[in-house]
């Protein structure tokens, strides 16, 4: 529920600072000059007061984190040695030694401790992947909702931003070098065509922009430009002074929705193009003409996300109705199959290369589907935050985002594999909204993003002892 509200409010809100329904039309009414000059000072006094309880929580949340771990540690050494002196006592029938009366009610004590926390934590083992913050990229001025990364051997990233604006950048540099500002609303999702140098976003104004997605490899190497970019601000996109190219015209603009569209993907081969939307409907375009070709209906809230298989023609559509569909349109009518099992609202669904379904909620749980399953599924995480976002690598590595500014790296089994550093030096300072893995860039092959207005790279390898 508190994470809704936070995505309601930062869909809503303008970009001063203020909530839409004080800023009325001027037909309305019109507030004077004095007037006006002290409720922004009032909402900055607010906002002040805020950000200093934020950050005593964070530093609470940090001590927290620090007992959990150093608990979770000291769980797993004991948990090991009990273990061994199992083995050690059924190593052969002939052995003489035995347990002790009370190690054995230890054992067992530990062994249904272990049963008992088995929903939260899915094991006790060290992790086997090592997570290393390797660069970070700065410059947007809102929050960010979403991070995609482009086809293998681009080294590049888009991000989509609630500041208005899309921004691709260049992984080797950590600058952006194309601003895209075409949209007037939050921008929300960002996705790279499969084979041509265009990309695809949706919007809190009620659309899907197809624009130009080519950029200047140059543009890092050249001097530093001393104007500055429409809105202004303290934040440079790009480090050194280096302003990226501005692009404000799309290609094409899918237009239809009544309501925000809240995340868009390419069908396979890239000629057309799927929308989700608040309106309660997913839309099928053809990008080249910008004509809508079918109206998906059928779910009873608002959707939350829209992504389709990698090599079929195949969608998911999430929805706050707790349920997501699978859209089938390799025949002339299409088919759709509807998977339930979550309790609250679903906040993204993803195929996997295996030709499974990873689906989020807010209900603080992941789960892996079957797609000729729907009944059950194949695993379930469990998770003290909603999710947002989830990624699966090519490797079937699920990275999931989560409210409390977390990052776990689980496998399709549901077992857990890491969690990505987070301190006051490394990690998001507010709730990761979005994760993408990468074919091997240098050495970052996983980016994650947040509502602190940054976006991490990291090195996500597996741990020498694995």
């Amino acid at each position: 529920m508190k994470s809704s509200k936070r995505r309601l409010q930062a869909l809503t809100e303008g970009s001063d600072g203020l909530p839409n329904y004080i800023k009325m039309e001027d037909s309305e009414i019109s507030l004077p000059p004095a007037l006006r000059s002290r409720l922004h000072e009032l909402f900055s006094q607010i906002e002040k007061e805020f950000d200093l309880l934020y950050t005593e929580n964070l530093n609470l949340q940090e001590k927290i984190d620090f007992l959990s771990e150093k608990l979770e540690r000291e769980s797993y050494i004991g948990d090991k040695q009990n273990q061994d002196l199992i083995e050690f006592e059924t190593a052969g029938k002939n052995s003489k030694v035995k347990l002790s009366q009370s190690n054995s009610q230890k054992v067992k004590a530990s062994h249904k401790l272990r049963v008992q926390t088995s929903k939260i934590v899915s094991s006790f083992k060290a992790p086997t992947y090592n997570c290393q913050l390797v660069r970070e990229f700065t410059g947007h001025k809102d929050g960010i909702w979403d991070v995609s990364t482009a086809r293998p051997g681009q080294a590049l990233i888009g991000t989509a931003s609630a500041d208005h604006t899309a921004c691709i950048w260049s992984v080797e540099w950590g600058k952006c070098l194309l601003q895209y500002t075409g949209h007037s609303g939050s921008v929300n999702s960002i996705r790279f065509h499969p084979t041509r140098d265009i990309a695809l976003t949706s919007s809190g104004d009620n659309t899907a922009h197809v624009w130009q997605a080519a950029v200047n490899w140059d543009l890092p190497r050249g001097q530093s430009s001393e104007e500055e970019l429409d809105g202004g601000g303290e934040e440079s996109l790009g480090e050194g002074g280096d302003r990226p190219e501005v692009l404000r015209t799309p290609l094409t603009e899918l237009t239809g929705h009544i309501g925000v569209v809240v995340a868009a993907d390419w069908l396979t081969g890239g000629d057309h193009v799927i929308t989700a939307s608040w309106d309660r409907t997913a839309n099928l375009y053809d990008v080249e003409t910008g004509d809508c070709l079918q109206i998906l209906t059928g779910h009873d809230h608002e959707l939350t996300h829209a992504s389709a298989h990698h090599s079929s023609r195949l969608v998911v559509t999430a929805s706050r109705d707790t349920t997501f569909r699978l859209w089938d349109f390799r025949e002339p009518i299409h088919s759709v199959s509807v998977f339930q099992g979550h309790t609250e609202s679903v906040t993204s669904a993803v195929f996997t290369r295996e030709d499974k379904v990873v689906s989020g909620s807010d209900d603080r749980s992941v789960k892996v589907w079957d797609v000729r399953n729907m009944r059950s599924a194949l695993a379930t995480i469990r998770s003290d935050s909603s999710v947002n976002r989830v990624s699966v690598s090519g490797g079937g590595l699920i990275a999931i985002p989560h409210d409390n500014r977390q990052v776990r790296l689980f496998d399709l089994q549901g077992q857990r594999l890491a969690r990505l550093p987070r301190s006051s030096r490394q990690g998001h300072r507010r709730m990761v909204t979005s994760v993408a893995w990468a074919e091997e860039i240098s050495n970052i092959n996983f980016f994650s993003c947040g509502f602190d207005r940054r976006i991490l790279g990291w090195s996500i390898q597996p741990s020498k002892e694995n």
